[in-house]
């Protein structure tokens, strides 16, 4: 397989203010060149450092043990336990009546937790959920809204040495009964519902629903939110905050072993079994704790706001575990961005004076279809550090976040990273690197990544590839639930257990930064030219006339596959053949006419699912041809399937 072109041209560069810089955690890239060799070269004295930054129950006696690779042990010998990483080490200092958790709902309604205050709710769920039988290596399903007793249950789980699943509150019946069926859960805790965009989502039928047949399951724990009427099961459902309010707000955390499993995480393909991804205790916690700290610049009286959801990997890490394992005032939203207005978002920022926002790029062309007025409107002074997150983001969403929502003082963290490596992998460290619009620029520390081709050598500057990790890192995932071999075939046999390979292309430029280019699985293949659709989808999004691209290839019997491009566009543009026409031109010029479009698709809107990510596996099928195949109850909107359908017939 040759290896992929790269097309994006993007030379613009933005160093961080002298002001940031000198109050920066790390604010010197000697010091980021000295920290990383470090954690390459000496990773047992580095990462040791680190992890005894956390309150160890039993010091740990190894940091790595790599020998039955590709499985790894990190700080072997060692006890602890999540929970009290997160809220009983703070109790015995200032911060035990700091706000831990600043919640609103959609509706409005607001409650503020401190970390004492934290520490007793959790506590008191922890008691419930062992009143009930529930206990060390038992696993638990959640399906909850974006209330503040999801982290609490979720901190609970950890605290009892119970292995949670998070399952996000958009999926399906079906989801969630394969999900608990693999984890065998003996407890699922839910809520009777949730608010979203005006309307109650009834969660409590959901579960209902999918365990119907399915047995093993004692408990069904329930959050009375909304109050919407809910069928009951007395010998097996319990309303949770009721049994709280009996429970004792004092329980011992459980000694956990560094390695012992503290939650599963499921990602679903378009085809095949979910994977549960497993991580442990241990190097987890170091890993969330280091990233939160320095990617985010970490300091005393930040409002730190991850818009994510706890049912995803970026809400386990940078809502819950990593922010306060930092002992930080975190923000948690239940709703959506645009209601009951565009605007809901910046209010929010305005009223709780966010300092730190952290949020994905399909939210961020979300809000510049919107219209800037939406933004402007509120104040947002306060804010001093942007992150990107769940996808490359394009270079022209990258400006427009920086000159409209951070005013250009803003330095902004583009992250990347999955489910699978637990934390932050490459990313700015904000008061060190001059940042590209579109680049996630250098590795975090002990992140020692490369770009090689299919053989396994690293490429040049500025040449296409896989992406590719060659060490272990502590908050690497330890396996899929169940099925240790599908774990080795998946991430590991591609170069013969040499790289972890996470399925990505990217390009590393003359400076040693990563650019990534997307899904390898996403790469196009144009008369013999291996095309990354991100780069296209950038080149595409640049033209002012365009708010949002997807591109797919069809099949083409003259270049073998064809580029196909869904394209919305902002307010003010018309679609019509003369704007295709502009827009394939645009192509043409930014980046070449190899990677000009044979097909300009407009949609007033994209297929996402509710984390807002695009499913372009349903556009390939729209473009082909061929029926949907594959789960679609993750969609947001199913009209939106339904128009593109209609359109293209």
């Amino acid at each position: 397989m040759p290896d992929i072109d790269s097309v994006l041209q993007e030379n613009r560069s933005f160093e961080p203010s002298e002001a940031f810089r000198a109050a920066a955690r790390v604010g010197d890239r000697a010091e980021y060149d000295r920290m990383y060799r470090e954690s390459i070269d000496d990773p047992d004295a580095f990462w040791g450092r680190a992890a005894r930054e956390l309150p160890w129950i039993k010091p740990f006696d190894e940091v790595l043990d790599w020998s039955e690779a590709p499985v790894a042990k990190w700080f072997g010998g060692g006890q602890l336990n999540a929970s009290a990483v997160c809220l009983d080490q703070h109790l015995t200092t200032d911060r035990r009546d700091k706000v831990a958790i600043l919640w609103e709902g959609e509706p409005g309604d607001v409650r503020s937790f401190t970390y004492a205050e934290a520490h007793a709710e959790v506590c008191r769920l922890a008691n419930v959920l062992k009143a009930r039988g529930v206990g060390k290596g038992d696993r638990v399903a959640i399906y909850m809204p974006m209330i503040p007793e999801l982290a609490f249950f979720v901190l609970a789980c950890a605290r009892i040495g119970a292995i949670h699943s998070v399952i996000f509150g958009g999926f399906s019946a079906n989801s969630i009964r394969d999900r608990v069926l693999d984890g065998g859960c003996s407890a699922v805790i839910t809520a009777d519902g949730g608010w979203r965009r005006g309307k109650v989502l009834p969660l409590k039928a959901v579960v209902d629903k999918a365990l119907e047949g399915v047995g093993g399951v004692h408990t069904v724990f329930v959050v009375k939110r909304t109050g919407n009427e809910i069928a009951w099961d007395d010998a097996r459902d319990v309303d949770a905050l009721e049994l709280a309010k009996t429970a004792s707000v004092e329980c011992a955390p459980e000694p956990m072993e560094s390695e012992d499993t503290l939650f599963l995480l499921y990602t679903s393909g378009s085809t095949g079994k979910p994977k549960g991804i497993r991580h442990t205790t241990g190097g987890y916690m170091v890993g969330t704790y280091l990233t939160t700290k320095y990617v985010f610049d970490l300091r005393e009286d930040d409002v730190y706001w991850c818009t994510a959801d706890v049912g995803w990997i970026t809400g386990h890490s940078y809502i819950v575990y990593g922010p306060l394992a930092n002992g930080a005032t975190v923000v948690m939203y239940e709703g959506a961005p645009n209601e009951p207005h565009p605007g809901r978002f910046w209010e929010l920022i305005e009223k709780h004076r966010v300092t730190i926002l952290y949020t994905a790029p399909t939210a961020i062309r979300a809000f510049m279809r919107w219209g800037d007025e939406h933004v402007t409107k509120f104040d947002r002074s306060s804010l001093r550090l942007l992150g990107s997150v769940g996808e490359p983001i394009n270079p022209e969403a990258w400006m427009w976040y920086r000159n409209v929502v951070g005013e250009e003082r803003c330095p902004i963290v583009d992250t990347w990273w999955q489910t699978e490596t637990g934390g932050i992998m490459l990313t700015p460290l904000p008061g060190v690197v001059a940042t590209k619009p579109g680049s996630a620029t250098l590795p975090f520390f002990g992140v020692d990544a490369a770009v090689i081709d299919e053989e396994g050598n690293e490429l040049g500057a500025n040449l296409g590839g896989l992406l590719a990790i060659k060490r272990p890192w502590p908050a690497m995932l330890r396996g899929i639930w169940g099925d240790d071999e599908r774990y080795r075939e998946t991430y590991w046999s591609k170069f013969d257990g040499e790289y972890y390979f996470p399925g990505d292309g990217a390009r590393r430029d003359e400076d040693g930064f990563f650019w990534i280019m997307g899904r390898v699985d996403d790469v196009l293949n144009v008369s013999g030219h291996r095309l990354s659709t991100m780069e296209i989808e950038s080149a595409l999004v640049s033209h002012a006339a365009v708010v949002e691209a997807a591109v797919v290839p069809r099949p083409d019997e003259l270049t073998g596959e064809a580029i196909c491009a869904f394209v919305s566009i902002g307010p003010g543009a018309v679609a019509s053949d003369e704007l295709a026409e502009q827009l394939r031109e645009h192509v043409a010029t930014e980046i070449g006419k190899l990677a000009r479009p044979a097909e300009i698709r407009f949609a007033d809107a994209l297929p996402k699912t509710r984390s807002g990510k695009i499913m372009r596996r349903l556009l390939r099928d729209i473009a082909s041809g061929r029926e949907i195949a594959g789960d679609t109850t993750t969609l947001e909107d199913f009209a939106v399937l339904d128009r593109l359908r209609s359109d293209a017939e």
